[in-house]
């Protein structure tokens, strides 16, 4: 009989596809994977360690998994991901039940892992390698819904944010060749992906350091030539790279959704320069501007942080006036996260988590009153919308449009007089809002 693996992912989904390059080397290996890690033989949990929470949540999972091991109802527990390669020895000091701690520079030898932890010859449980190594090439095993899938197309950071930990972890920016993600991307679209979302740490620097220039626009525009891609849409845009040409290529592809996804942080000036960022109020109003007026109806998603080390009352309320202002489509805003290592964490003017989490949720109560009155302003109009799935309870279908990215954005529940398939792309006229998300009908 063979050994049954399960896979636990937590984090971005550039750990996802890490996750599930793992589990084709496992399958691969002749393992059988199981969706419930809890039911396996052994557990893999690839974890995150970008902030506090992210850490929290492995941690639970992991002694959860740690606890079903001490009753005997699984074999093995295995830690891979981030966290493992942050806090690597401290890890199994905290939890000496572990079977394994694997680094990320050993991602490729995890079915060899799991064999020696099931045979009893895995004698030390550290597995640390080289956090700059190539990737784990090979196959995937998509753990998404079938119809789209992230593609990886760069490794690591070299921005050196002062507030982030990833090139800590991940290592310095590495870029794949065109022709090694084409061919990924070909796979993906013989495998009935419709939807690819691209995705780098900093998806605009991609071919920089093997190019010597960005080669974002020319990848994007070879991915559209592929046949099966419905929608392409790109993550983490960060403003200082947006060229003219991106933005040209982006309106003129067809199959490019009119989606930037562009992390700011900040507009001050001066928090910006704290954080090592680029860029001011004046920039990045304008940048905004210049995109607005070249691709009319596009959505623009950014994330936010309060509270970062000596923000001052006036510094955030010009970051809430300039969200009101900008009215983004999409916005996230998180409290700042002092992370150990990271400059950021020793600067002086650190503010007390209460008022941090306060301005946090005031920059979100403004953004739930703008997106209600944008979500207002698309009834009765008619968007195209990709099923997801059927909803028992509400007794109708729901799925995404074009402007909402997976996981990430919300939803539009919609009805239709024939049974539809998940991943079946559908015109939707919409007539009423409820929440954060949209309802309406199938009209065809």
């Amino acid at each position: 009989m063979a050994i049954r693996v399960g896979m636990v992912s937590l984090g971005c989904p550039k750990n996802q596809v890490d996750a599930e390059k793992m589990m084709f080397s496992l399958r691969k290996y002749g393992f059988e994977l199981i969706q419930d890690a809890a039911l396996a033989d052994v557990a893999v949990i690839n974890t995150c360690g970008f902030i506090q929470s992210a850490k929290e949540e492995a941690i639970e999972t992991m002694l959860e998994f740690i606890a079903l091991k001490k009753e005997g109802r699984i074999k093995g527990v295995v830690c891979t991901g981030c966290l493992a390669e942050r806090y690597k020895q401290d890890i199994l000091d905290e939890m000496p039940e572990l079977d394994a701690v694997v680094s990320l520079g050993k991602d490729a030898e995890i079915a060899q892992i799991v064999k020696d932890i099931m045979s009893g010859e895995n004698g030390e449980k550290l597995y640390a390698g080289d956090k700059c190594s190539l990737p784990l090439e090979g196959g995937r095993i998509i753990s998404t819904q079938p119809f789209y899938a992230y593609l990886k197309i760069a490794e690591g950071c070299s921005n050196g944010c002062t507030y982030c930990a990833i090139p800590a972890i991940r290592g310095k920016f590495r870029s794949r060749t065109i022709e090694n993600i084409l061919e990924e991307a070909r796979w993906l679209a013989d495998n009935g992906v419709t939807e690819l979302v691209v995705v780098a740490q900093d998806t605009t620097r991609y071919g920089e350091d093997i190019y010597g220039e960005s080669r974002l626009p020319e990848l994007l525009t070879e991915l559209c030539k592929i046949e099966g891609f419905h929608w392409i849409r790109t993550l983490y845009l960060y403003p200082e790279r947006i060229t003219d040409k991106l933005i040209d290529t982006i309106a003129e592809q067809d199959k490019l959704v009119k989606y930037f996804d562009i992390p700011i942080q900040h507009c001050n000036a001066d928090i910006l320069k704290r954080m090592n960022r680029c860029g001011s109020r004046e920039t990045l109003t304008e940048l905004i501007g210049k995109i607005r007026a070249r691709i009319p109806n596009v959505i623009i998603r950014t994330t936010l942080i309060t509270g970062f080390p000596g923000e001052t009352q006036e510094q955030f309320e010009e970051l809430a006036e300039f969200a009101n202002d900008i009215r983004f489509e999409r916005l996230g805003c998180f409290a700042y996260s002092a992370e150990e290592g990271t400059p950021a964490a020793k600067f002086e003017g650190q503010l007390p988590d209460e008022e941090k989490e306060r301005r946090s949720d005031v920059i979100m109560e403004q953004q739930m009153f703008i997106n209600d009155v944008q979500n207002q302003e698309m009834i009765g109009k008619v968007v195209e919308v990709v099923t997801e799935g059927f909803d028992r309870y509400a007794e109708c279908c729901f799925g995404r449009s074009a402007a909402d990215a997976p996981e990430i954005d919300g939803k539009i529940f919609f009805s239709s007089e024939r049974k539809l398939t998940v991943g079946e792309y559908v015109k939707v006229k919409i007539d009423d809002t409820l929440d954060c998300d949209l309802l309406g009908t199938v009209c065809e």
